[in-house]
């Protein structure tokens, strides 16, 4: 489909974005302003010299709670008067009292109020409150006793709060340009957005503040410190673009990324800052220099009778947190959202998919907060929750990667930094399947123990590798510790093609422990030596099979066991060729069409592409039979798509990942590996349930 999937559920409640009246002066702010405006201009520019978040609170991913999944859900009785109605005070300190209880003696800390805390009416619609200077204050009516003195109870219990608001000026707070500044005499509204008032945010509700004056980091300030001055612990910041499906100039809201780090760290308060939602992948470094973590993808939630379903939208999370897998790290995570797998009445999903659900959020290192009412946690739910061995796989912070994601029985794993693996095995298909972890394509050698997480049981030594047959959506979670290889380093792992040419193949693989440097053989001799993990081999003949295989080596001249052999074959002669996939060569059926594509090849691509919509490249040629590089030119404005590719016949899956900020106009790529015959060939792109990106060439 051209144009983003329609994933993104419309809110029609509990934001904090929505237009108010903010008449009268709520709170205790002082009436008068206490610093000039050159005052503020020196601390607004100090604070954005001062940017760096509060990285020593999130060293580990956060554990705790959020409101949410509760206020979003259609479950009878949850939400009584309304939509997000079920957020009160009396809710709140209900899980701070159970997590207290029950889960804090296992690293659960953090209670997070999520939007509708701040909403001017009992239930939560529709707009918010905010005093005399724009700052937002809670809904007394649902909150009578305030904020602070609900961060003084958490924190009483040995727990932290946390709040939520959305990027950009509240229109409620903008006043017709005329409500001051708190800490500035001269700073009003009008001063920190645009004469035009464009509009910002996922739901392009609120006011996009324009940096270039220092009356605007003022603002930001001034709720900082609000929130610090409450006692609070973490702020969530919603509806950050490039991201939550917008893009172009009115959405980018890295500069509000920065001017929020820089506030709440001259708050003097420590507060983990985290930005929703479904981030624009591009400014990835953006959101690792100035956030503690990001959301990775739209809500978990399902929005209907229940917290979530498997496939709206719990699975897509499997595909949608490749790409950012390397950019989760101390002080920074890749946020899953909320992990709904403790209340199995209300969950909306089986007990294999809630086991499958923690196991990935364990493995890739995810923030992992309730999104249940804790009051009701089940006996299987909150075996769940306090499996100490899985929470230490999470708290370690370590990522896994898939090895591969072209069949729905797949194997996730992670290497950790005592020589042991941490393994994932998922069936992603709808019956049961067995999923087999090979010892070669993790970079094992010999034997090694393998361990039960869930079942806290060793399962003794195994060679070779380690099969299970799971349920549909089932999955098991693993520590192998491979046999000593004594002094030698590891065997590299996960070897394959990055690129290639008429007489080049480019190679790459995970570093080895121990490893100083690697030894490439191609047809079982050593052609050349390289210290990092990617080699170019050259000299090769054109249209010729080839086997590669990586050795490491470390200072003492130990080597390791040769990896799992590659083998792939060169393109002719005359180099890779190019397929347009708007050429009339092409077959388009049920609806896929071409559109023009400014940042594709040759200005056009293929949408609409899914359901019953299809396109094949013909007459792809291959000099001789063989494994090829191709590379598929794309376009995903979404979080990813899974293309069912079909070579002459034989289909697989391709998840392409997107950019989440609704980016239809620009071409990524990805480079895999298929089969081809001698002579002509045929690719097809489809799935027929669920759209795929747009396709703009391949090239193999």
């Amino acid at each position: 489909m051209a144009g983003r999937l329609a994933r993104r559920i419309v809110l029609t409640f509990g934001l904090v974005a929505v237009a108010a009246s903010s008449a009268g002066l709520v709170g205790s702010a002082p009436a008068v302003a206490a610093t000039t405006t050159a005052t503020a201009v020196t601390t607004a520019t100090a604070a954005a010299n001062s940017h760096a978040p509060a990285q020593s609170a999130a060293q580990h991913p956060y554990m705790g709670w959020s409101s949410w999944s509760l206020e979003s859900t259609n479950y009878p009785g949850v939400n009584p008067t309304g939509g997000g109605s079920w957020l009160t005070e009396q809710h709140v300190l209900q899980q701070a009292d159970v997590m207290a209880k029950t889960l804090k003696s296992h690293g659960y800390e953090y209670v997070n109020i999520d939007a509708g805390w701040s909403n001017n009416s009992a239930g939560g619609c529709c707009s918010i409150t905010s005093d005399a200077y724009g700052r937002p204050v809670a809904n007394t009516t649902t909150f009578p006793d305030g904020i602070a003195y609900v961060a003084k109870y958490v924190h009483a219990k040995g727990l932290k709060l946390g709040i939520y608001t959305t990027v950009g000026l509240d229109p409620s707070a903008y006043g017709n340009g005329a409500t001051p500044i708190y800490g500035t005499t001269n700073c009003h509204t009008g001063d920190i957005v645009y004469s035009d008032l464009r509009k910002t945010n996922g739901w392009d509700s609120n006011y996009k503040i324009d940096y270039s004056t220092p009356c605007a980091q003022a603002y930001v300030d001034s709720i900082a410190d609000e929130f610090a001055g409450w006692g609070v612990d973490f702020l969530k910041l919603d509806g950050v673009g490039p991201g939550s499906f917008q893009g172009g100039p009115n959405f980018d809201n890295t500069s509000d990324v920065a001017a929020w780090s820089a506030a709440l760290n001259q708050s003097g308060r420590p507060i983990q800052f985290v930005i929703s939602w479904a981030l624009a992948h591009p400014e990835a470094n953006i959101w690792q220099e100035y956030t503690n973590g990001w959301r990775i993808d739209t809500d978990v939630e399902c929005y209907c009778g229940t917290l979530v379903t498997w496939n709206n939208s719990v699975k897509g999370r499997w595909d949608d947190v490749v790409q950012w897998i390397p950019d989760a790290g101390p002080g920074h995570w890749n946020n899953l959202d909320s992990l709904d797998v403790g209340v199995g009445s209300m969950d909306g999903i089986t007990d294999a998919e809630r086991q499958s659900y923690m196991t990935l959020w364990a493995i890739e290192g995810a923030p992992l907060y309730s999104g249940d009412d804790l009051t009701k946690l089940d006996s299987y739910g909150l075996s769940l929750l306090t499996n100490d061995d899985v929470i230490a796989v999470d708290q370690a912070g370590n990522p896994a990667k898939p090895v591969s994601q072209r069949t729905d029985q797949q194997v996730w794993y992670a290497k950790n930094a005592d020589g042991s693996y941490t393994v994932a095995l998922f069936n992603m298909g709808d019956s049961t399947a067995t999923v087999t972890a090979n010892w070669n394509d993790l970079g094992i050698s010999g034997s090694a123990s393998v361990r039960d997480l869930w079942s806290h049981s060793n399962l003794g030594t195994v060679s070779g590798s380690f099969s299970a047959s799971l349920p549909s959506h089932g999955s098991r979670l693993l520590t192998i510790k491979p046999k000593s290889t004594g002094s030698a380093p590891a065997m590299p792992a996960n070897l394959h093609g990055t690129a290639s040419t008429a007489t080049t193949t480019s190679v790459a693989w995970d570093a080895s422990t121990g490893a100083t440097g690697y030894d490439v053989y191609v047809n079982g001799a050593k052609n050349l030596s390289v210290t990092g993990t990617s080699a170019v081999v050259a000299g090769l003949a054109p249209a010729t099979g080839y086997t590669f295989d990586v050795v490491a080596r470390n200072a003492k001249g130990k080597t390791s066991a040769a990896s799992k052999q590659l083998s792939l074959t060169t393109p002719a002669a005359s180099g890779p060729t190019l397929y347009e996939a708007e050429s009339s060569a092409n077959t388009l059926g049920g609806g896929a069409t071409v559109y023009s594509c400014a940042g594709c090849s040759g200005g056009a691509k293929v949408g609409y592409i899914g359901g019953g919509g299809y396109m094949v490249f013909n007459n792809v040629t291959a000099p001789r039979a063989g494994t090829y590089l191709m590379t598929v030119g794309y376009v995903d404005g979404d979080s990813s798509r899974i293309a069912i590719v079909t070579v002459n016949g034989t289909p697989f899956q391709l998840p392409l990942s997107g950019t989440n900020d609704n980016n239809w106009d620009t071409a990524q790529t990805v480079t895999i590996p298929v089969d081809l015959n001698a002579g002509t060939n045929s690719i097809q792109f489809g799935n027929p349930n669920g759209y795929v990106s747009d396709i703009d060439k391949i090239v193999l």
